[in-house]
C-alpha cells in the first residue's frame, strides 16, 4: 500500500491540478481508505502549530458528518451536494501540506498493521467515530484553546485508522480524552483559570 505522504506529494505537487481543489477530487484520491484519509486531511490545518483561522469550523462540520457515518458503519460516504461542490484553493492546500508532510513522514516510520481489530471491527470503529465526533464539536467552539489539541487527537487517531494500526489509534484516543477534558475545563472555567491552576501545580512541585 502506497504511503499517504507519497500519494499527497504526487497528487498536489507533482501532477498538474486546477487552481481549486474540490471535495469530490479528494474523495476519488482516497479510494478504500476514505475515512482515515479524510480525517487526516481535514484535521491537519488545525493540528499544525501554525495559525489556521477560518478552517476549524467548516472542517469540524465535515469531520462530524464523517465521524457519525463511521460510527454507524457506513461503507459509502454521503455529503450534501453543496459540500461536495465546495472547493479550496490549491495554493492553500499546498501551504498546509508543506508544513504537515514532514510530520506525516515521521509518523509513517512508526506505523504498521497491529491490533487491527481496533480499526476494522464495528465496536472499534464506533468508539473511534464517537471520539472524533466529540472532538469535532470542540473544534467548532469559537473559544481559544479548544481547537488545536482536539485536532491533534483526530489526526493521530485517523492515522492509525488509515494504516490499520490500532496501537496508534489508541494513542490518538488518549489524546482525544485529554483534549476533551482540557476543552471542557476551558469552556466552564476559562483559559485564565486553567493557566492559574497550571502555575499553581508548577509552584507546588517546585518547578
Amino acid at each position: 500500500m502506497t504511503k499517504l505522504s507519497v500519494e499527497l506529494e504526487r497528487y498536489f505537487f507533482e501532477e498538474e491540478r486546477a487552481s481549486d481543489v474540490k471535495l469530490a477530487d479528494i474523495l476519488s484520491l482516497a479510494g478504500e481508505r476514505i475515512f482515515g484519509f479524510l480525517f487526516i486531511i481535514l484535521a491537519l490545518p488545525s493540528a499544525l502549530p501554525v495559525p489556521a483561522p477560518g478552517y476549524s469550523v467548516p472542517f469540524g462540520i465535515l469531520m462530524f458528518i464523517l465521524a457519525i457515518q463511521l460510527a454507524a458503519g457506513y461503507k459509502v460516504l454521503w455529503f450534501p451536494e453543496r459540500i461536495m461542490k465546495g472547493s479550496i484553493k490549491l495554493e492553500t492546500v499546498q501551504k498546509f501540506l508543506e508544513k504537515g508532510l514532514p510530520w506525516l513522514k515521521k509518523i509513517e516510520t512508526l506505523t504498521r498493521p497491529r491490533m487491527t481489530y481496533i480499526c476494522t471491527s464495528l465496536p472499534g470503529r464506533v468508539v473511534i467515530g464517537v471520539a472524533i465526533a466529540l472532538m469535532s464539536i470542540f473544534m467548532m467552539i469559537p473559544i481559544p484553546g479548544t481547537n488545536t489539541l482536539p485536532a491533534i487527537g483526530i489526526f493521530v487517531t485517523a492515522f492509525g485508522l488509515q494504516e490499520d494500526d490500532g496501537f496508534i489509534s489508541l494513542g490518538g484516543l488518549v489524546i482525544c480524552l485529554i483534549a476533551g477534558t482540557m476543552s471542557t475545563l476551558i469552556i466552564f472555567l476559562g483559559k485564565e483559570v486553567i493557566g492559574e491552576i497550571f502555575r499553581f501545580i508548577k509552584w507546588f512541585l517546585g518547578s
